[in-house]
């Protein structure tokens, strides 16, 4: 990995507290399964409506099909 500094001049202390922060991300990417869901994808997963309960039927229940209640 190679860390270029475009702009200002930052102090050792700085330059290491920058590079602890990138290694610490890039150690968390590495460590995450593969196969975990992201907020995401929990937040796409078309389950979560279906889990709630169904409108009762009747005359105007077609209106309340798509909103969970």
């Amino acid at each position: 990995m190679v860390i270029k500094v475009v702009r200002g001049n930052p102090t050792p202390e700085e330059l290491a507290a920058a590079l602890a922060v990138v290694q610490a991300r890039a150690a968390a990417a590495a460590t995450q399964p593969s196969g975990a869901p992201t907020p995401r994808d929990s937040w796409s997963d078309p389950s979560r409506i279906a889990a709630h309960r169904l409108p009762a039927p009747g005359p105007t229940s077609w209106s309340r099909t798509y909103w969970p209640g």
